[in-house]
């Protein structure tokens, strides 16, 4: 193997750490692009998709948890109480068939209430709002929403002003195009996509530093290194390496996809668009692609330092798969929780804070949280790297010299070899 000249300060004779790990990074980045094995290794996604498909209604209960809908109800004091009165007995009757009120304003007499700048600025799942009185209910929203709901207004009106159940009041009908109930599905939707793309690509593409790893170990070459620059340099370069990599791959499927998808005639606009806006959203997705893969990554070179054959590495890394697994499930749960400590608790823990805040670009337009959320996994990659790097540094040093095993003081001295004339 041909390493790069080194030359660095004239006492010691090497770089500094980042001089050393940008050495490293270019060595194995230049190595892997230009390899035969990275052509097949671009082909590798094609049997994800598949079972990424196959898995596509993991969500499907946490969807329908976000995506109640809930009924508005801007009334005058009396007929608020009256038709909240009549939800609660038609609920203990009918139970889930009925809609869940919420009390959006109760109006005075002259009041003037426009319900669909109220839709627009509530940020509750509202999905219609029921104005006017139980004799002459006005039931507000999308199309789809209300032409449903018409008959369960009309029971709560009618069980409102105690008439017989042959009797109900008609339902005025004030359709709009689209409510919150219905954006907030199509975020939801966004959010589980991305959620789902970017945990496929992070455990995908995090193994890759393991087989290299396992590779130079057997082959001496990590040896070569640890003799010419320091072994948290060697840590650094191939982390950022296998990154850089990463990101070659993702964005030649990328490519692909999209002249795939464009030349059948689709477009962007068919997906539900992210609170955020797309091109925020997928800023946010290489960020945070990028903090899960550095952190992901860490610890399976910290594993890789632990392992000498591919076996192994198997054993040793099931455990961190199956607990970013368990993160990935985690960050889901929380998307459905918004504000809850939940979600506060999927946000602080490293390894699901990617997933759950690349989510909530998906459902909040919000950017300061995603700034905190940045800073906090940058702190905890840092922490993360130096704690690898170090144990990096003690295992693959082990392969020098064994040091000799101090007496322990309950050991008697072993008693000196009579001389040979005795």
């Amino acid at each position: 193997m041909d390493l790069p000249e080194i030359t660095g300060d004239r006492t010691t004779g090497r770089l500094s750490t980042l001089a050393a790990a940008y050495v490293v990074a270019r060595r194995d980045f230049v190595a892997i692009l230009f390899s035969r094995s990275f052509f097949f290794f671009l082909l590798g996604p094609l049997f994800p998709l598949l079972v990424g498909g196959l898995a596509g209604g993991i969500g499907q209960r946490v969807q329908q948890s976000a995506d109640r809908p809930v009924l508005g109800l801007a009334m005058s004091p009396a007929d608020t109480a009256k038709m909240l009165k009549a939800q609660h007995a038609l609920t203990d009757q009918l139970g889930q068939n009925m809609p869940e009120l919420l009390v959006v304003k109760q109006l005075s007499p002259s009041e003037q209430f426009d319900p669909v700048l109220a839709m627009k600025d509530n940020k509750a799942n509202l999905a219609a709002i029921v104005t006017g009185t139980p004799q002459h209910p006005v039931l507000t929203g999308s199309s789809e929403r209300i032409e449903g709901w018409q008959g369960r207004v009309g029971l709560l009106a009618a069980q409102a002003l105690e008439l017989t159940p042959t009797s109900f009041p008609e339902v005025q009908l004030a359709g709009i195009a689209t409510t919150r109930a219905d954006q907030t599905h199509s975020r939801v939707v966004t959010a589980q996509l991305g959620q789902t793309v970017l945990f496929l690509l992070t455990m995908l593409l995090a193994g890759m530093v393991l087989s290299n790893l396992v590779e130079e170990k057997s082959n001496k070459i990590i040896e070569v290194l640890a003799a010419a620059i320091p072994m948290d340099a060697v840590f650094l370069g191939k982390l950022f390496a296998m990154l850089a990599v990463s990101m070659v791959g993702i964005s030649v499927w990328a490519m692909a996809g999209s002249a795939v998808w464009l030349t059948a005639g689709h477009s962007l606009a068919e997906f539900p668009a992210p609170a955020v806006g797309w091109p925020i959203f997928f800023a946010l997705g290489v960020v945070y692609f990028s903090m899960g893969y550095l952190l992901l990554g860490s610890i399976f070179l910290a594993i890789g330092s632990m392992a000498s054959t591919v076996r192994e590495v198997q054993t040793l890394s099931m455990p961190v798969t199956m607990l970013q697994l368990l993160n990935f499930f985690f960050a889901s749960f929380a998307m459905a929780q918004p504000g809850t400590w939940i979600e506060k608790a999927a946000m602080i823990v490293p390894f699901s804070s990617p997933f759950t805040m690349l989510a909530r670009a998906a459902q909040d337009p919000a950017l300061w949280p995603h700034a905190l959320a940045i800073v906090w996994q940058l702190v905890c990659v840092a922490v993360l790297i130096k704690l690898g790097a170090n144990l990096f540094k003690k295992r693959v040093m082990q392969s020098g010299p064994q040091r000799t095993k101090k007496r322990r003081f309950w050991q008697r001295r072993a008693a000196p070899a009579a001389p040979a004339n005795a």
